[in-house]
């Protein structure tokens, strides 16, 4: 199989599964036309998280990177009426961005978008008593990812679920001597996340429209 056809495929499971509304598209379309890059999750993948989060009855939901917003409406929507997404980002263009598209998809009200750099800011949050997130979506700055999952554990209670995004980068972290900054966090994330006491985690292979990537997947036990 090649690049079109992944593709190919991830447009039929999201035309029959998913059904991506208007607000949706539109926070894709916008995010493009401020020239956001193209990191986003693919329909199918939002669907993923939005997904896991309702199977785990999350509500209390912290992200890691929210670019344009297209994911953070994923999450937002997997909510209860009374939950409430916590989502960092350091970019102000990206910032400015996502706030129209999640104010447009009727979610300000439940989001929470923090600017600035995430690690300061998980560490403000943890300064602050911040209460423990039930479900944790990582996908910023890769070379950061290791930093982030110690802060995020500290914002975590048994039970809650954290995920990784981008773990695979084309099969680039299978090797240990890439000179890859995010390939060199990625794999620190991954070692962290097996080694780990409070941890139970795997990984997973994806492709599909994003490419050749994966998922990082983890459970605090304790």
């Amino acid at each position: 199989m090649n690049d079109a056809q992944w593709a190919a495929l991830d447009d039929y499971y999201s035309e029959e599964l998913v059904r991506q509304d208007a607000v949706l598209a539109a926070a894709l379309a916008d995010s493009e036309a401020a020239g956001l890059p193209g990191h986003h999750v693919a329909p199918n993948q939002g669907k993923f998280l939005n997904l896991l989060a309702r199977i785990h009855g999350a509500r209390r939901i912290l992200e890691i990177g929210t670019l344009g917003g297209y994911s953070a409406i994923w999450l937002a929507r997997a909510l209860p009426a009374d939950g409430r997404l916590v989502t960092l980002e350091f970019e102000p263009r990206h910032v400015e961005v996502a706030a129209a598209n999640i104010r447009r998809a009727g979610l300000a009200d439940q989001v929470e978008m923090l600017p600035g750099a995430a690690a300061d800011t998980l560490r403000r949050l943890i300064a602050q008593g911040e209460a423990p997130f039930d479900f944790i979506f990582i996908d910023a700055d890769k070379p950061n990812n290791p930093l982030y999952l110690e802060l995020a554990l500290q914002l975590s209670r048994p039970g809650t679920v954290i995920v990784g995004d981008n773990v695979a980068r084309g099969g680039a972290v299978a090797d240990a001597s890439s000179a890859d900054p995010a390939v060199q966090g990625i794999r620190r994330f991954i070692e962290l996340m097996g080694e780990h006491p409070r941890l139970s985690a795997t990984a997973m292979q994806t492709v599909g429209a994003k490419g050749y990537d994966g998922f990082a997947l983890a459970v605090v036990e304790r």
